[in-house]
């Protein structure tokens, strides 16, 4: 008789009984940031219907809307030439009434090492491109979690990484999340960031070209036009369960969209 006990990570008390909304830190607001900010808009609405204080999203990205990113990308054509974070940020605050920010810069430190204004948050989701950024946002991550004096102290950390047909999302925590005792479950505290987990693997994709598109049909040959939509829509199911079920036996997936296969990664 097999009496292993099912492997499960529960979810930081503060995420689900917090008095405040939850601050969030998305960074990134291209294919698929500007696509997780609007399920991250129904999911504050959702919260704060069932009770809940909501979240509070500060979206970042210093980049600006060109031709190419229109289709594939939540933008207008009378958007162009507009930052990204500040056209999504406006059209969410005026369709659902939140008072959510835009910074118009990179999630990095300054050149004299210091962590960004408004760096700290509960909640981390990334959704860039390059590799550098990636590992910038860890150590970034890694350093705030020292941090104990704030309201937001950072807890989770959300990785969104696609290539043209495949892409996976990775769920971090960034200090040992507190675990009930269980009888049923295996607790599991903390949850390996994707830098650590997978350093290898992204220094090898580091290769790949990462320059700006000048049209949508040169941006498809890197990115097809649903990857991005499907990774999101799973990837922020993931982040809904933990507010919703208080609980995940998983931590991810990978995601191949070309032949419909998605494999999820279990906690533990």
């Amino acid at each position: 008789m097999n009496t292993e006990k099912i492997k499960v990570h529960f979810t930081d008390n503060y995420l689900i009984n917090s008095a405040n909304p939850i601050a969030v830190n998305l960074i990134g607001a291209g294919g698929t940031g500007s696509k997780v900010l609007t399920a991250l808009m129904e999911m504050n609405h959702s919260l704060i219907e069932l009770g809940h204080a909501g979240l509070s999203v500060r979206l970042w990205d210093d980049d600006v809307i060109t031709n190419a990113n229109l289709g594939r990308q939540r933008f207008a054509e009378c958007e162009i030439g507009l930052y990204k974070s500040v056209a999504l940020i406006n059209r969410v605050n005026r369709f659902s009434g939140t008072n959510w920010k835009a910074e118009t810069v990179k999630f990095e430190k300054d050149n004299f090492g210091r962590l960004p204004q408004f760096a700290m948050a509960t909640l981390y989701i990334t959704c860039v491109d390059s590799v550098q950024a990636r590992f910038g946002v860890a150590e970034i991550l890694k350093e705030a979690s020292n941090r104990r004096n704030y309201q937001d102290e950072p807890k989770y950390w959300l990785d969104f990484g696609n290539s043209q047909h495949t892409g996976q999302v990775l769920l971090s925590t960034i200090t040992e999340i507190k675990q009930p005792s269980s009888e049923k479950y295996q607790t599991v505290a903390s949850l390996p960031m994707v830098t650590d987990e997978f350093a290898e693997l992204l220094k090898e994709s580091e290769q790949q070209d990462d320059t700006p598109s000048c049209s949508l049909a040169e941006a498809l040959d890197k990115q097809d036009l649903f990857i991005n939509s499907s990774l999101t829509q799973m990837g922020c199911s993931l982040l809904w369960g933990l507010f919703r079920n208080g609980m995940t036996r998983y931590r991810g997936f990978f995601h191949n969209l070309k032949d419909f296969r998605t494999h999820p990664i279990k906690v533990g």
